[in-house]
C-alpha cells in the first residue's frame, strides 16, 4: 500500500516477498569483471574503468532528468543495455572505494523475480550486487552504505524512487516508510499479527508495456496539471495506508476494513491512470465476487499487464475466484527476511 503516494512523501506500507535474486561475486586473477547473467543469458567482460565510467554517465544522465522529471525527459534515462543496473551498481561499489585498480571478480546473478511487474527485481539486485561486490573485495560495508548506494542505482533505473523498495529488500519484513522534505527515509516495523499475512495472495497479471521510470514520470505529469485533485487523491491515500496498517497489527484486524482500504487505493491507482482497462475488467470481477485486489507496484498506462497484484481471502483455504484465473499466482509468503550474505569458506 502506498505506491505513488510514496513518491511524493506518503507513507507506505511495503512487505518482503518470498523470491530471492541470488547475485555472487567471486575474485579471479586479472583486473577485469566478467559479468553472467543468468536470467538474461547475457555474459560481458569489462574493465573497472570502463564501469566506473558508464556508472559516471548514467549519473550524469539522472541530473540532467532530475532537474525536471517527467516522461519526455525519462527517455535519456532509457537503455536497452541488459547488464544496465549491474553495470551501474559495479560502478557505485567502485567508485565509493575511490579507486579503479581492483582485483578481478566474476560476477552471477539469477533471480526468481519476474521483471518490471511490482515486485521489486532491480532493487534485490541492485542490493545483492552492491553487497557481494564490496564482500567480494574485502571493502566495509553496512546497512546505511547500501541503503545510500542503492538508491542511487535504483534512482538511474527509475529516475525517482520513493527509496521503499530497496529499503525493504535490505530489512525484510513489513515496514511502513516515509521520506521527508530533504530526503530522509523515516523507517518503522510493523508487527502483522499471527497468521494474518498468510490471507494475502501475490498474483502476476503481466508485466507491464511501459518500465516504472516511465509509469512514476506520466503520474508526475498529471500531477503538474491537476495540483489541487492529485492532492486530494494523496489524502485519500494515505487515509487507506495508515487505516490498512493499523489494522494489521492489531491483535484482532478488522478484515473489513482491510478489504474498503484496498479497494479505495485500487480506485486511486486507477484515477491516476496506472491500472489497464483489461485489468480493471478482471479486478471488477473479483470485487463482484466478494474479494478485495489491489495492483501491488507502479502498475501499467497501456496493454494487459499491470504487474503484480494483492488479493485479501476471507480465509487462508479460501480458492481464488475463477476471473483471476488467467494470472500467475505465486504461493509465496510475505514478510520474510531481507538481505543474507553467505561467505564461503
Amino acid at each position: 500500500m502506498g505506491e505513488h503516494a510514496a513518491v511524493y512523501g506518503r507513507p507506505a506500507l511495503v512487505a518482503s516477498v518470498g523470491l530471492r535474486a541470488r547475485v555472487s561475486a567471486r575474485r579471479i586473477d586479472g583486473d577485469r569483471v566478467r559479468l553472467q547473467l543468468h536470467d538474461l543469458d547475457h555474459r560481458a567482460t569489462l574493465s573497472w574503468v570502463d564501469l566506473i565510467d558508464y556508472a559516471s554517465r548514467a549519473r550524469r544522465a539522472w541530473e540532467e532528468y532530475a532537474r525536471e522529471p517527467g516522461p519526455q525527459g525519462f527517455g535519456a534515462l532509457a537503455t536497452d543495455d541488459p547488464a544496465h543496473l549491474v553495470k551501474v551498481a559495479l560502478g557505485e561499489a567502485a567508485s565509493e572505494l575511490g579507486s579503479n585498480r581492483l582485483p578481478g571478480l566474476v560476477v552471477e546473478v539469477r533471480s526468481e523475480l519476474p521483471v518490471g511487474s511490482g515486485f521489486g527485481s532491480s532493487a534485490a539486485i541492485a542490493v545483492g550486487v552492491l553487497a557481494s561486490t564490496l564482500n567480494a573485495l574485502d571493502a566495509p560495508f553496512d546497512l546505511s552504505t547500501l541503503d545510500r548506494l542503492a538508491l542511487e542505482v535504483e534512482r538511474r533505473q527509475h529516475g525517482t524512487p520513493s527509496g521503499a523498495d530497496h529499503s525493504t529488500v535490505l530489512r525484510g519484513g513489513v515496514l511502513e516508510l516515509t521520506r521527508d522534505d530533504r530526503g530522509a527515509l523515516s523507517i518503522r516495523p510493523v508487527a502483522a499479527v499471527d497468521g494474518a499475512l498468510e490471507r494475502f495472495c501475490v498474483l502476476h497479471t503481466g508485466a507491464p508495456a511501459e518500465s516504472t521510470g516511465q509509469v512514476v514520470a506520466t503520474v508526475r505529469e498529471l500531477r503538474s496539471r491537476d495540483r489541487q485533485g492529485f492532492e486530494s487523491l494523496l489524502d485519500r491515500m494515505t487515509a487507506n495506508v495508515v487505516s490498512f496498517a493499523g489494522q494489521l497489527s492489531k491483535s484482532s484486524p478488522d478484515w473489513a476494513r482491510i478489504a474498503e482500504a484496498m479497494i479505495d487505493y485500487q480506485e486511486c491507482l486507477e484515477a491516476i491512470g496506472v491500472v489497464p482497462p483489461d485489468v480493471r475488467r478482471v479486478l471488477a470481477g473479483a470485487r463482484a465476487a466478494g474479494f478485495a485486489a489491489k495492483i501491488s507496484g507502479a502498475g501499467g498506462l497501456s496493454n494487459a499487464g499491470a504487474g503484480s497484484l494483492l488479493v485479501l481471502r476471507n480465509d487462508v483455504d479460501q480458492e481464488l475466484p475463477t476471473v483471476l484465473s488467467p494470472y500467475t499466482h505465486y504461493p509465496v509468503p510475505l514478510g520474510v527476511p531481507g538481505l543474507s550474505v553467505e561467505v564461503e569458506s
